[in-house]
């Protein structure tokens, strides 16, 4: 038990400057871009909405929910947004060196994931976008649209990336303990067997596991793809219906919660179908 501490600590101690200095620069991107990110979804709609997404944490699906709500976007650019956001997965990823080339593929795969799912879904209902706006909807409410949620809304950039990296860092050690537990206690066979690794069934509970509508989901499945027991696949289709408290947002925004399950149930048959063909094909 104390050797499982030891490692956990000086493993997830490792990671803290690289995970503060990437949480430093996606604040500097969220407070000072945040007016020019919201005209961005408006204007380019799906393909702007697959691009920004994958901007790491969830503040632009908790933006995008709201914008949904008000029907300033469609349905498909919502979509697009919720499936590209990988929300702490990036950061976690980045703490650890050596996997620049597996973040660019899964952003890449992400992003074309949901420009294919929101133009489909868009194409099919053939919905324009309302022209309604938001009264004052500047860039200072923008912000706010962006960060209440996550409780991040500060002038400066410092305290909330503080702020993130702790939180983070602590869920890291908790999960990376509970992890090296397991494998301990039962075995890397049995964990893989548990979680279905070489089964064409794992994506389905990867994308399972994403739905939990926090920084919970994210740091899971990526800890676990990092620990060798989920595959390529299934961690797209995890992180593709993980939009983190965007979902939350999205019940408490749009009254229509009937409309709500319909783009959960449609996430997930996308995440699932997406994550099995490449766990197949890689």
């Amino acid at each position: 038990m104390i050797d499982i501490i030891i490692d956990t600590l000086l493993d997830s101690i490792r990671t803290l400057p690289f995970l503060f200095a990437a949480y430093l620069f996606i604040e500097y991107i969220e407070h000072k871009s945040s007016d020019k990110i919201i005209n961005v979804l408006k204007k380019y709609g799906t393909f702007g909405g697959a691009l920004l997404g994958c901007i790491p944490q969830c503040g632009f699906s908790v933006a995008a929910s709201n914008l949904y709500a008000g029907r300033i976007i469609t349905k498909g650019t919502l979509i697009a947004v919720f499936i590209s956001t990988s929300d702490e997965a990036v950061p976690v990823l980045l703490s650890s060196p050596g996997n620049f080339g597996t973040i660019l593929n899964i952003i890449a795969f992400k992003i074309v994931i949901a420009l294919i799912a929101g133009f489909l879904i868009d194409l099919i209902l053939k919905k324009n976008v309302n022209n309604k706006v938001y009264e004052n909807y500047n860039s200072n409410n923008a912000m706010s649209h962006m960060c209440s949620d996550c409780g991040c809304n500060d002038h400066s950039i410092l305290k909330p990336a503080i702020k993130h990296t702790l939180s983070i860092f602590v869920f890291m050690i908790l999960t990376t303990f509970i992890i090296n537990l397991i494998i301990n206690s039962i075995g890397e066979e049995n964990l893989s067997t548990l979680l279905l690794s070489n089964s064409i069934y794992q994506p389905a509970i990867a994308a399972i596991i994403g739905f939990i509508p926090n920084c919970a989901s994210s740091v899971i499945l990526t800890q676990l793809y990092l620990s060798g027991a989920l595959s390529f696949g299934s961690i797209i289709a995890g992180l593709s219906t993980g939009a983190g408290v965007g979902l939350l947002v999205l019940f408490k925004a749009n009254n229509d919660v009937l409309d709500n399950i319909k783009i959960i149930v449609y996430m997930y048959i996308v995440s699932v179908i997406s994550g099995t063909l490449i766990q197949l094909i890689i």
